[in-house]
Parts: structure tokens; C-alpha cells; sequence
């Protein structure tokens, strides 16, 4: 039995856990292409085996975003690299699953694990990084209050390949 983290209109986010494998990775499959290049999600029981092993909560909290309505996976968020100290932040992956895309159901979803990262994990500072012509996912941070800081080039090996990044943060006012 799943419980969530955080309940929207639409929405909910909860852990990913390992009762999820078959559908994440059916749906996985079905969206490699709509993915690429911005992302490379599990695509095999031995993926998602290694992709839910590094969600402890210490380090990173890897969770589903699931419809309301029937309870499918319609996306995944992640909070990654979470430090803590002075810094307490963390750096939000996310994905939305075909056939979900393009509906609200990401936004709603990486809005609902921005709140939990502020209010559960008590994080000061949430970041995203963008690749430069992901127009979608700019869309996507900047309706929710992220700021542009900066470009980091060759930040991060996708698929092969080092790719620019923008930086985009949000922080929170306590």
C-alpha cells in the first residue's frame, strides 16, 4: 500500500517503490523517444532495480506522479544531490509518461514534490537543470516561480553525451 506525499486536484505524488516496475517500465519504453535527448529513464527490470536503490531519502527521494483518477503513473520526480548544513538543497529531475504529456499533470506533480521538498524535507532551495532547448520543461519551472541563474556547458552526461545546462532555482521563504 503506497501513501502519498502530497495530494493535488488532478494529482498525487508518492515514493516510486518496487511494485512499480513492471507498469515504469512499460511506460518507460513507450516514451524513450519523446525523451530524447532531455532524459534516459529505466527501461529494464536490472534499470529500474538501480534507479530505485539510490533512493534512500538521505541523498535523494524518488517519487510518482499518479492520477487521481485510476491511479496510473503519469511521471516521475525526483529530488537529487539533497545537501545538507548550510546548504539544504536538493536538484529536481522529472519526466512526464505518454500518453500523460502535454496535460498539466507534470506541472501539478513537480509543484506538489517542490512543496514537499520545502515543507517535509525542510529544504531552503530547490534546483532544476535545463538543457538549453527543452522548451517544455522552461515552461514547465518558470509557471511555478523558478529564476534562470545561469548556463553550466558540458554539466551533464545524457545518453552518451555532455550537454549544456541552464540552471534554474527556486528558493524558500520561511
Amino acid at each position: 500500500m503506497s501513501v502519498e506525499l502530497r495530494v493535488g486536484t488532478r494529482v498525487a505524488v508518492r515514493r516510486v517503490q518496487a511494485g512499480d516496475e513492471a507498469r515504469f517500465v512499460e511506460l518507460s519504453r513507450g516514451s524513450a523517444e519523446f525523451h530524447r535527448p532531455w532524459v534516459v529513464l529505466p527501461a529494464s527490470a536490472t534499470e529500474f532495480a538501480d534507479y530505485l536503490a539510490r533512493f534512500g531519502g538521505v541523498d535523494a527521494v524518488g517519487m510518482v506522479v499518479c492520477l487521481r483518477d485510476g491511479g496510473d503513473l503519469a511521471g516521475i520526480v525526483n529530488i537529487n544531490g539533497i545537501v545538507r548544513g548550510s546548504y539544504q538543497r536538493g536538484v529536481l529531475g522529472y519526466a512526464a509518461f505518454l500518453p500523460y504529456a502535454g496535460r498539466g499533470y507534470l506541472g501539478e506533480g513537480v509543484g506538489l514534490a517542490v512543496r514537499y521538498a520545502f515543507e517535509q524535507l525542510g529544504l531552503q532551495r530547490v534546483e532544476a537543470d535545463i538543457q538549453p532547448g527543452n522548451s517544455a520543461s522552461i515552461r514547465l519551472v518558470r509557471r511555478l516561480g523558478f529564476r534562470k541563474e545561469g548556463v553550466s556547458p558540458a554539466f551533464i552526461k545524457i545518453d552518451g553525451e555532455w550537454r549544456d545546462h541552464e540552471r534554474w532555482a527556486l528558493t524558500h521563504v520561511y
